[in-house]
């Protein structure tokens, strides 16, 4: 027979596991709202200037766009001056925007189908499937965040490669190169932006 303290201390033990399953409930609740919008944007009626219209308010509000560029500039934040990190921010944010409408085009008929979804040290996997008419099913894990108190997409890993390490990667890759300019990076992403 457990004591009266011990019965009472019971439940607080489940505290983290309650919270734990509230957090993957709401990620998994966040998910599937923004994937029935964003199919429907890309598989409705409207110009790719119109989808992209109605893309970027979901991206700004969704993903914690601050945080992925801070996270790709990694060790070099430290050797940004001010105003480089402002730029560097404006820039990250179009060249993210970019790269998400580039692939407007490519997605059409698109259906997407929740999986399964568990917890990680980075915040909580999502897993969904992503069919297209036509070609291959790709498993995409979308990596929710709600340090900020509202969830935010941190990262996404299309089968099994997570994006926001492939960037920071490729940008500690051209700052060792370049002798950890950031004023360098900042011009190619300037370049790339004008392309």
């Amino acid at each position: 027979m457990l004591s009266r303290r011990a019965t009472l201390a019971a439940p607080a033990l489940l505290l983290p596991e309650l919270a734990r399953a509230q957090g993957a409930q709401s990620a998994s609740a966040f998910i599937a709202s923004l994937g029935e919008s964003l199919t429907a944007i890309v598989n409705g009626p409207g110009s790719y200037e119109e989808k992209k219209r109605r893309l970027a308010p979901l991206v700004e509000r969704d993903v914690d766009i601050e945080g992925i560029a801070r996270f790709c500039l990694g060790r070099f934040v430290r050797v940004a001056t001010p105003a480089q990190q402002q730029e560097y921010n404006r820039l990250f944010h179009q060249v993210l925007l970019n790269n998400i409408f580039g692939k407007i085009g490519e997605f059409q008929g698109v259906t997407f189908r929740m999986t399964n979804t568990s917890a990680s040290e980075e915040g909580t996997l999502v897993g969904t499937l992503i069919q297209r008419p036509n070609q291959k099913a790709n498993t995409v894990q979308w990596i929710v965040s709600a340090t900020s108190g509202q969830p935010k997409i941190i990262d996404v890993k299309a089968e099994g490669t997570s994006l926001r390490l492939t960037q920071r990667n490729d940008y500690t890759s051209f700052l060792t190169r370049n002798g950890e300019n950031v004023g360098a990076l900042i011009d190619a992403m300037r370049a790339q932006l004008q392309a």
